[in-house]
Parts: C-alpha cells; structure tokens; sequence
C-alpha cells in the first residue's frame, strides 16, 4: 500500500485488466505488442514467481476509487551472472506524468529492502525511454552502464535482438560506527 494505491499481487484473474493495460498505445509501444495468449502467460508466470520466489510484479489500483493504474514491482532475475532483483512499472497511458512509477518504485525498492536486503536491485529500459530513465533517477538509482537485449532501437521499427537498454543500480552506502 502506497499513499494513493493498493498494490497486489499478480494472480490469474488480473488477465482482463492486464489485457486492457497492455492494449494502451504507449504501453504496447514499450512493452508489447500483446497478443490475449501472451497476456495470459505472463500473468500465470508472475502469479508462479510469486508462490515460488516470495516476489514479482504488482497490480496497482487507486485506493479510494480501485481503478487500475497499471503494474509493477520486482522479479528475481540474473544479470551478468549475478542473482539480480529487477524494479520496473508501467503506468496506463491517461495516468503517466504524475508519479505513479515513482511511487510503485519506491514501493518495490521498500519491499526489497526489507524481504531481499541481501539482493542488488537493478532497473533497466532502452536507452531512448526517457521517462523510464527520469523515473530511475528520481528513485535514486544510479546509471551502471548500458546491457544488450531484444527491444526497441530508436529510428528503427521492430524488435531488435541487441537493443541498448539503461542499466541503473541501486548504490547501497554502509556506514559502519566505531566500536
């Protein structure tokens, strides 16, 4: 729970929601194209990570009025070899620029902190997703340079295998007190 949302977990009957989510013009640029099929999967797929990591993505409806707003959250990946988990979102279309990824973000990295303190977490989108980028920063993670992976090149229309992506790191600073 957030200041303005109720995060749950994803479970199967979030599919008719995330197929709407997903059908957003701006959200199927990012993040698509979504078939019904696909949608149905992926949903099945988080609602598994969460019975067997502990963890992953959220759907996220206002509180007072329990309209979605969209998703987000954590997965437990690996990335260059290291046990990862990865903090993304995704706000519907009508609702974006007004701090909804910030604020699902903030949520995640909360929950990481207190359930998976020993896991680094990690962010990541193409490095043309400004939006994407400024919600990374404003969140406090800091740039660790840029990974390869199928996604959007910009100027270029499709899927492309070797897309550059924005890899942001949260910098965990331990201060240790003299004894």
């Amino acid at each position: 729970m957030t200041g303005r949302l109720r995060l749950t977990p994803v479970v199967v009957e979030h599919v008719g929601e995330l197929e709407r989510l997903y059908a957003d013009p701006l959200v199927a640029r990012w993040t698509g194209p979504w078939t019904p099929d696909a949608v149905r999967e992926w949903t099945q797929g988080m609602a598994r990570r969460w019975a067997e990591d502990g963890v992953g993505k959220w759907m996220a409806h206002d509180r007072l009025r329990g309209t979605l707003v969209g998703r987000g959250g954590l997965s437990r990946t690996v990335l260059g070899g290291e046990a990862v988990l990865e903090v993304g979102w995704v706000v519907r279309d009508e609702l974006t620029g007004r701090g909804y990824a910030s604020e699902i973000g903030r949520a995640a990295l909360g929950w990481a902190a207190t359930f998976f303190p020993e896991l680094p977490v990690v962010a990541y989108t193409e490095v043309h997703n400004r939006a994407s980028v400024a919600v990374m920063r404003r969140l406090g993670l800091h740039s660790a340079g840029v990974i390869h992976r199928e996604g959007l090149v910009e100027g270029r229309p499709g899927l492309h295998a070797e897309a550059p992506f924005a890899l942001y790191r949260q910098v965990l600073t331990m201060i240790s007190h003299l004894v």
